[in-house]
């Protein structure tokens, strides 16, 4: 990771042996995106980490259970964030379509016989 899209302290990734770990494809995915709209000018990485702090910063004052950190639910809230700031994002549209997919059914798209997990 460049210097200056590095993330620190309470704001570093899960890492092993100074590796990224992502548990989920849409987390690689998150953190790839802002990564690369961050370098390409569309947010400075300050403005990212400002969103990310705060965010993180509301997260601990109302846990309950330090087990329960999400991470990777953190950094996407953040990108959201800042992307909504500078209008890169339409937040009614990024609703609408959240929940235009979470009243998919569970195997919606896959009629046919195969194995894989469907969780990740």
């Amino acid at each position: 990771m460049s210097e200056e899209l590095e993330l620190t302290d309470e704001l570093a990734p899960p890492m092993a042996n100074g590796e990224v770990l992502f548990e989920a494809p849409w987390q690689g995915r998150a953190f790839g995106m802002a990564r690369t709209l961050a370098q390409a000018g569309a947010f400075s990485w300050d403005e990212f980490r400002a969103h990310l702090i705060r965010i993180i910063g509301l997260s601990d004052r109302s846990a309950d259970d330090a087990d329960d950190y999400e991470y990777y639910q953190h950094f996407l809230a953040a990108f959201e964030a800042v992307l909504a700031e500078k209008d890169l994002l339409d937040g009614e549209l990024l609703g609408a379509r959240l929940a235009e997919f979470q009243a998919r059914p569970h195997d919606h798209d896959h009629d046919h016989d195969h194995d894989h997990d469907h969780d990740h």
